[in-house]
């Protein structure tokens, strides 16, 4: 079949097909009434097969050209200095917190025992590593019916252990960053936005327009299939600060002191020359490790989807705002039944989901298994309070590892009483009315 071709020639040919075969069989099947609506899909098309396929006829298969591409060019679109490509968004957060307890970060490093303000309403993986290092998430309350942090509840979460906030905006509204980059400013804090389920996000902070993400100290991302891009599975960790970057490249990669890239050597030129610590001097330095680090790089291949879905984002997040809008416009005359989400002041969100609370008299589980019935999709707000979950236990019953302001009556109430639908970019119109509809029979 090759016979005469060059290696170019032969590639060509066959990424040609893989459009073909793409466009001729992964076309999305038309949408008909009754159809299961998922809360979330991948939005993709032949450009992507044709990236992963180039990808793996190099078969270079670890981090490579395509990782170099889409971390310059995902830096470049969040306007920041730096981006690290890890292997899911919780290794992102996983390296982001752990990039914190860095020895040459000095006074400011995280030490066990010492606290990290953050909520218990999200993702497990936002306080994780916290507790698997031994540092104590202090959990504060939040606020419907934006779902983020209550900010009034700051200065009390505060003590003389407090070293950082690490808190997820949520479904993509942005928390008030306002309020808590002054507070860690105020109190020489690190502020780390897990960034997973908002990129795109926008926040305006002292007349300044920036994505969520880069307004704090670190930025996390993740790429899994439901969030607003895609790489199967993928993330990203990304700073401005030059000796966090160096910090978080060697937590992803074995903890090495070494910054060469995958089949590079001697990049700075002093690979035999180097004293480190009790080494003999001159031990290569490919094989120098200044931190307890771990292996989270990408593939080369989640990277060349990920090039392809960064080409084709920001008009992901223009689907995903005209769907949440829809959606809000259309449930208006239920907000009696159900309260309606409101984006945080000063932010103009990318939205993940559309988060629907049951006013008093609505019985969530009915709402949900209506949905569920009818084909609409639905999610709770993930692990709805964490101190209630099984992976808890054993804390709760030493009374140690952790710490909460107050009784947490709103992350209750978000957990007893919401859910959520889906806005990605995939959905029409149509099933975007269709959803309205049944959720408006459901209430009545």
């Amino acid at each position: 079949m090759f016979e005469n071709k060059t290696e170019q020639q032969a590639k060509d040919e066959i990424l040609k097909m893989v459009a073909e075969y793409c466009d001729t069989y992964h076309n999305k099947k038309e949408y008909h009434e009754g159809d299961r609506i998922p809360y979330a899909s991948r939005v993709y098309d032949h450009e992507e097969m044709c990236n992963l396929v180039d990808s793996a006829l190099e078969f270079w298969l670890t981090s490579g050209r395509y990782t170099d591409e889409f971390e310059k060019k995902f830096a470049e679109y969040l306007g920041v200095r730096y981006c690290a490509l890890v292997n899911s968004g919780s290794s992102a957060n996983l390296v982001a917190f752990m990039t914190l307890t860095s020895p040459l970060l000095g006074d400011r490093k995280i030490n066990r025992g010492d606290e990290v303000i953050t909520v218990a309403a999200g993702f497990p993986t936002t306080i994780a590593a916290m507790i698997q290092y031994g540092a104590v998430p202090v959990f504060v309350d939040m606020t419907i019916p934006q779902y983020n942090i209550d900010v009034t509840q700051l200065e009390a979460a505060l003590s003389d252990k407090t070293k950082a906030v690490m808190i997820a905006h949520t479904l993509g509204n942005p928390f008030d960053l306002a309020a808590v980059k002054a507070f860690c400013d105020k109190h020489n804090l690190w502020l780390v936005e897990d960034n997973c389920d908002a990129l795109g996000s926008t926040y305006t902070i002292d007349g300044v327009t920036k994505q969520t993400g880069t307004i704090g100290d670190i930025g996390t991302s993740s790429f899994y299939p439901p969030h607003h891009m895609t790489m199967g599975e993928g993330g990203a960790v990304y700073t401005d600060d030059p000796l966090l970057n160096k910090i978080i490249r060697s937590m992803r990669d074995w903890g090495r002191d070494c910054i060469c890239s995958s089949g590079r050597d001697n990049m700075c030129g002093h690979r035999f020359d180097g004293q480190h610590g009790e080494l003999p001097f001159g031990y290569d330095h490919k094989y120098v490790y200044s931190h307890f680090g771990y292996n989270l790089k990408a593939t080369d291949m989640q990277a060349a989807i990920g090039c392809a879905q960064l080409e084709k984002f920001p008009s992901f997040v223009e689907r995903r705002k005209h769907n949440f809008n829809r959606l809000k416009a259309g449930l208006k005359e239920v907000e009696d039944k159900l309260i309606l989400p409101e984006p945080c002041e000063n932010s103009d969100p990318s939205w993940f989901g559309f988060l629907l609370t049951c006013r008093e008299g609505v019985e969530k589980n009915h709402v949900v298994q209506y949905l569920e019935k009818e084909g609409v999709q639905t999610r709770m707000l993930f692990g709805g309070n964490m101190l209630k979950q099984p992976c808890f236990s054993e804390l709760k019953k030493a009374g140690e590892g952790y710490r909460v302001i107050g009784d947490l009556p709103v992350t209750d109430q978000i957990m007893t009483d919401t859910f959520w639908i889906g806005v990605y970019p995939g959905m029409t119109d149509e099933m975007i009315d269709y959803m309205i509809r049944k959720i408006k029979e459901a209430v009545q």
